[in-house]
């Protein structure tokens, strides 16, 4: 019996090991996976460390051709590259100068008489790219790198004017614009912010591979005290097909108006509408000025103001080139002394809509848009005018509304307002509301 025992022991001893060895196999073949993925360094979905990487710029003069040619690559296959690549990527008309490129080449191989690229990758902005794979067969797509939204508070008091609230406490200026011209346009003048006023705001920033800053991506709530008032404002999805979007208070009413304020995001109020005016250059005579200037630098996007149809995309005299739209029967919109319409007469256009670029044609003393505005057939001054409100939130979202900013007004009522220099650099505050798109 003993003996018995014994044996059984000497087996239960010798499984028990050589299952111990096996898990001990397993885990070193966990270890060396592990570590054969930590060291890999991948970006556009390729592990550099397999390839030698070239990255430079598209310079003036560049095309697909020359790159590839600079790098060995003869015009028969170049040409054969290019054909196979088109329907996804037209590479031979799309390359932009300043815009930023990179080449794949096979690790160095000493019988290697000349080096050739097996793969160019041309990034068209911050997120998108373009990969041409030409290693063995010919595969052309186009990719976006992986997004990440971070949800953010931010609460300010103004002392002189919101730039320079937003700069102390080192957040971005979009914030700003948004805050002015896509949520309280109608509703506060920013030009006249009082020292004293306050404001929080939920926002998102965007964020590429977790790593390169985007900027300021969507404002989701603002409150905003002025003169005495409360102002709040939550975006809200009115229409889910068409992904139209609006800011509206605690009672479900619009604050956008029917028309835009300015046709231009960061345009600068140069000269308004004004019926007396007297110009030096003419003895100090009365010029009426029957529009509103918007200074911006040249180039800078002109957006149509509402929504309507273009009557007239033209060029006549000193209003150089110009974009003219009928909104409805009651008002008119006309942008003057463009470097180029984006329009034709007869088409369709939403409000945002870009219609043309800020120049300096017809008379014009520096590059700005002559803003001009129609009520019943006569110009008149669309910021002394009571404009129509935008579309009301409709009976059946309305009850969804109220629901949906309940939580996210408590939130805005939580937050609390730093006003101290020592509580300067606490402002933002990231969340846990994390959302990552590949």
């Amino acid at each position: 019996m003993r003996l018995k025992g014994l044996i059984v022991l000497v087996i239960f001893t010798v499984f028990f090991m050589a299952c111990k060895e096996d898990n001990s196999a397993e885990n070193y073949k966990h270890e060396i996976a592990e570590k054969e993925q930590e060291e890999k360094i991948l970006e556009f979905g390729f592990d550099l460390k397999k390839f030698e990487f070239k990255r430079d710029t598209v310079r003036k003069g560049d095309t697909f051709g020359i790159i590839l040619e600079r790098n060995n690559i003869g015009y028969p296959e170049i040409f054969h590259i290019a054909e196979k690549a088109k329907d996804t990527f037209d590479i031979a008309t799309r390359l932009q100068v300043g815009k930023p490129y990179a080449l794949l080449f096979p690790k160095a191989n000493v019988k290697d008489s000349i080096r050739k690229p097996t793969t160019f990758i041309y990034q068209q902005n911050l997120e998108d790219y373009v990969v041409i794979d030409f290693k063995d067969s010919i595969q052309a797509y186009t990719r976006t790198k992986p997004i990440t939204y971070v949800e953010k508070i931010a609460t300010g008091v103004i002392e002189n004017n919101i730039s320079e609230t937003l700069e102390n406490k080192g957040l971005s200026q979009v914030l700003a614009y948004k805050m002015a011209d896509d949520i309280y346009a109608w509703t506060i003048d920013f030009r006249r912010l009082q020292p004293g006023d306050r404001f929080k705001v939920i926002y998102t920033d965007k964020y590429i591979n977790d790593t390169i800053y985007a900027g300021v991506h969507n404002v989701k709530a603002a409150y905003f005290e002025h003169n005495g008032d409360s102002l709040y404002a939550f975006q809200f999805v009115t229409d889910s097909i068409k992904g139209i979007k609006d800011y509206f208070n605690e009672d479900a009413k619009n604050l956008r108006r029917a028309f835009l304020k300015m046709p231009v995001k960061f345009g600068r109020l140069s000269s308004r509408y004004n019926l007396k005016r007297r110009i030096a250059y003419y003895g100090y005579k009365v010029r009426p000025h029957k529009g509103t200037d918007f200074a911006a630098p040249v180039g800078t996007p002109i957006m149509a103001t509402a929504n309507g149809t273009v009557i007239e995309s033209t060029r006549r005299g000193g209003n150089g080139k110009y974009v003219k739209i009928r909104h409805n029967a009651t008002y008119s919109t006309q942008y003057l002394h463009m470097s180029r319409q984006a329009v034709k007469k007869g088409q369709y256009v939403k409000q945002g809509d870009i219609i043309g670029y800020v120049g300096m044609t017809g008379n014009t003393g520096g590059p700005h848009v002559c803003y001009r505005f129609w009520k019943n057939g006569r110009q008149v001054d669309p910021f002394r005018e009571k404009l129509p409100e935008a579309e009301p939130i409709s009976d059946s979202l309305k009850t969804r509304y109220l629901e949906h900013i309940k939580p996210i007004k408590e939130r805005l009522d939580n937050i609390f307002f730093l006003e101290t220099d020592s509580q300067k650099n606490e402002n933002t505050i990231t969340q846990d509301n994390i959302t990552d798109i590949q």
